[in-house]
């Protein structure tokens, strides 16, 4: 997979409150939404926008795990737990050139 293809995301709602969507591989990206399609348009957004920053900063690119590897992180376990698993690709129209990290 392409770092730059998409990433997985966690959306969690609460009785009360918006939609948030946070990435795993993604840290410090979050984004949230009053419906959960805006919540993805948005996270969409977020998304391009964190790569686009990291990448004007010099940052390496964050390695997209797959769903099977994102699941033996037990971190990821027990975040997940209560969450909609969602892939999301940045939004088109910003496009990255971010290079893996060695």
């Amino acid at each position: 997979m392409s770092n730059t293809a998409g990433f997985i995301a966690l959306v969690h709602k609460d009785q009360d409150t918006s939609y948030g969507v946070s990435f795993p591989d993604v840290p410090g990206c979050i984004s949230a939404g009053d419906t959960f399609e805006e919540a993805m348009d948005n996270a969409a957004e977020a998304l391009a926008g964190h790569l686009a920053a990291m990448e004007a900063d010099g940052d390496p690119a964050p390695k997209a795990r797959r769903l099977e590897e994102l699941r033996q992180d037990p971190e990821f376990v027990e975040d997940s737990g209560d969450a909609v698993v969602a892939f999301v690709v940045p939004r088109t129209g910003q496009q990255t050139t971010l290079q893996p990290a060695s």
